[in-house]
């Protein structure tokens, strides 16, 4: 019996001991359990929370290439003026040329997507970009065929940025994506020239990177780093930041590899996104100017002691002054003596090109030049390694929707002896219309290979696209707008930082002086009245162009100073693109031109909402409030205009002013004297500085401003002391 009890107890406490053990397994299970939650689940619940939080507060901004909108109560997707946001600081992003996509597509329409920087956006003017020439020759070969094409193209962006962009499109029903792309692989985002969003070795951690920034929480973290770390005394624009010291990279830097290998990838995984779409896709070399356009800077091989940099200066110095003095057989014995010593050294390359063409050796002479661009260690032109990439990713893949237009090759076929020059670019890289003419034809030859057999049959007749002066006429590029250009071109020459510090910079100025005054003599009142002519029959034809009718408003402004007519067009440009913020804040000015001030004003805070960072919209809302009478809320908005751009001196001006009106004086004063330490000769800052001292009793101080103001500008000093206000406030 006792056996037995024992036996009982002893089974018992086994199973004691049995259930204690799985408590404790539960126990340790549970724990574990715990751990992970807290670890990682929690901390990822807490960050969905602080997104969706975040986005129901209206946090941040969309990070899409596309946002939606209404247009006339239909739904659309409209460009994403923010988009920039992700790659480049807002004061420094630039934005796509405005565009309405609608979700619906109809069977007859053929939608084409152009993908690509400031080249493919056409700048300095969209309206004449490759994209508009393109939709031209397509619907004049097939009329009854519905031919979109939309450039989803954005200055400074390069191939990490078009990935995104490409996504985006890809749900937009496309048939067809053009790529034109490779110019700012260095000097763009994460390239290994610029000091924002910088190169990384690793295309995950880029893309990791762009990722979070496009979450809110990512933009407030952001957001929030730049508050702790603000960039002080860093560059003010994207060209300062693409010249910023430390930037120049030769061509043998190991960098470059990285470079290479991502944009390699980065084309890849576009074709992967159009495949996976059922998307067929071209891409295009990319061209540059070689013979007109002298190396942004030059760079010494890197192990030259300083006695042989001496020796080689001496020699590069006695090649230029034999060259200006027209020897140029001299000449270039001294610049092959320095190669001798650094033939990689860019400017001496492109010198010896100037002098073989001279001497009509002309395909030494071009090779000069690409050896040029090569070496040029600030990279805004695509290289010849470039190039290859962009044939090796597209070449014999039509088997899988993916082409190659050879952009590059035809701009040279093109040119004198092979060389591509003035006859095709405007400076390095963007295209004049000849050139834009061109590559929209060889994009053409391969969409026309690409097209359906439906449309095919489509074609109203055989025969080539229509010839350059047809493209013209339909887009209405006229004299004026022409010279309109070539004045754009000539005062960025003048003022960016790019150029000013370009090789024979003065040579390129006198170039294009020259080619304005010519284009000049060529204007007069018969011009004008073809121009209006050609605008007025294409506005006809096509009465929903948006860029055609802003450019008929320049026109109408330059040529006949019609205001009304001008605001007229404008207010069906704002009805057609409703994200289109330059539009409206150009009706903004004329509408208060006008006398309109409540419409002016309205325009100009619609303008304010979509792009908040932008100097100019700011500046206008402040004029808006100023005209009303409303001082305070004007100087909200050019404090603003200031602190995103401290060197737009008219804000300075107005500001001062609304704060002398409401008797801040002496912030008045301090406005006006950090906008003269920008601007030393600016005849209105001293003028508005003078009035503010003399209402503050401060009378020596004041005249001695208001005879700076008359010595540097007698006549207008005058005429604003004639008014009023001033008049009365300075004696």
């Amino acid at each position: 019996m006792k056996s037995e009890s024992f036996t009982s107890e002893k089974t018992l406490a086994q199973g004691r001991d049995l259930k204690v053990m799985e408590k404790l397994q539960i126990s340790a299970g549970r724990k574990f359990i715990f751990r992970i939650t807290g670890a990682v689940i929690i901390p990822v619940l807490a960050l969905v929370l602080l997104e969706i939080t975040l986005r129901v507060v209206g946090y941040g901004y969309p990070a899409s290439a596309f946002v939606k909108c209404q247009v006339n109560g239909r739904l659309a997707y409209c460009s994403n003026n923010k988009f920039g946001w992700s790659f480049f600081p807002p004061e420094f992003s630039r934005e796509f040329t405005p565009y309405i996509v609608y979700p619906d597509k109809a069977d007859d329409t053929y939608r084409i997507f152009i993908l690509g920087s400031s080249a493919a956006q056409g700048y300095p003017d969209s309206a004449y970009r490759f994209g508009r020439i393109l939709r031209v020759m397509l619907r004049q070969q097939y009329p009854s065929v519905n031919f979109e094409v939309f450039t989803a193209a954005m200055p400074a962006i390069n191939s990490h940025a078009i990935v995104r962009i490409a996504r985006d499109c890809a749900r937009l029903k496309p048939d067809l994506f053009v790529v034109y792309t490779g110019n700012n692989e260095v000097v763009g985002p994460y390239g290994a020239g610029t000091i924002f969003t910088p190169l990384s070795e690793s295309l995950f951690l880029i893309r990791t990177g762009i990722a979070v920034k496009a979450t809110r929480t990512g933009q407030l973290l952001n957001n929030l780093a730049g508050m702790t770390a603000p960039n002080k005394g860093g560059p003010k624009n994207w060209s300062e930041m693409a010249i910023s010291p430390g930037k120049q990279i030769r061509h043998d830097d190991k960098k470059m590899q990285f470079v290479y290998d991502h944009f390699r990838q980065n084309l890849e995984d576009i074709a992967r996104i159009s495949q996976n779409a059922g998307v067929k896709i071209i891409f295009s070399t990319v061209g540059a100017n070689l013979k007109d356009c002298p190396p942004f800077a030059s760079m010494h091989q890197t192990d030259l002691s300083e006695q042989q940099k001496e020796s080689f200066d001496v020699l590069f110095q006695n090649g230029i002054v034999y060259e200006k003095a027209g020897d140029f057989n001299e000449a270039i014995d001294k610049y092959l003596a320095a190669g001798g010593i650094d033939d990689s050294y860019a400017e001496l390359q492109f010198n010896l090109g100037r002098c073989l063409w001279k001497l009509g050796r002309f395909d030494e002479a071009r090779q000069r030049y690409a050896n040029a661009m090569e070496f040029d260690a600030m990279r805004f032109r695509s290289d010849a390694k470039i190039n290859q990439i962009i044939r090796q990713v597209s070449s014999n893949r039509t088997d899988v929707g993916i082409y190659l237009a050879d952009a590059a090759g035809v701009f040279e076929q093109q040119s004198p002896y092979n060389c591509p020059g003035y006859e095709l670019f405007l400076e390095h890289v963007h295209l004049n219309f000849s050139g834009n003419y061109l590559l929209a034809k060889t994009v053409y030859q391969q969409v026309e290979e690409i097209l359906p057999d439906k449309i095919k049959t489509k074609k109203a007749e055989e025969g080539l696209p229509p010839s350059e002066e047809q493209c013209a006429k339909l887009l209405a590029f006229t004299d004026y707008d022409n010279l309109r250009i070539m004045q754009k071109v000539y005062s960025s020459i003048c003022e960016n930082p790019i150029f000013v510090n370009q090789a024979r910079d003065d040579d390129i100025k006198n170039i294009w002086r020259q080619r304005i005054e010519r284009m000049s003599n060529r204007i007069g009142p018969e011009t004008l009245a073809k121009a209006l002519e050609y605008y007025e029959q294409a506005i006809k034809l096509n009465s929903t162009d948006r860029l055609l009718r802003l450019n008929y408003v320049r026109l109408l402004l330059s040529g006949t100073n019609d205001i009304f007519g001008a605001a007229q067009q404008l207010r069906v440009i704002v009805e057609l693109v409703p994200n289109d913020y330059g539009s409206l804040i150009l009706l903004a000015n004329l509408e208060r031109t006008l006398g309109n001030i409540n419409s002016s004003l309205k325009y100009a805070i619609m303008a304010v909402e979509m792009m908040p960072t932008e100097p100019t919209v700011n500046y206008t809302v402040g004029l808006g409030y100023q005209k009303r009478n409303q001082p305070g809320k004007a100087q909200k908005y050019f404090a603003e205009n200031i602190r995103i751009d401290p060197t737009f001196i008219p804000a300075y001006d107005c500001l001062g002013q609304v704060l002398s009106q409401q008797g801040k004086n002496e912030q008045a004063e301090q406005i006006y004297q950090k906008g003269i330490e920008r601007e030393p000769n600016n005849v209105q800052l001293h003028l508005g500085l003078a009035i503010s001292l003399r209402k503050d009793g401060r009378d020596e101080e004041a005249k001695s401003e208001l005879q700076k103001a008359i010595l540097l500008d007698p006549n207008l000093a005058r005429r604003t002391l004639s008014a009023p206000a001033p008049a009365d406030a300075v004696k």
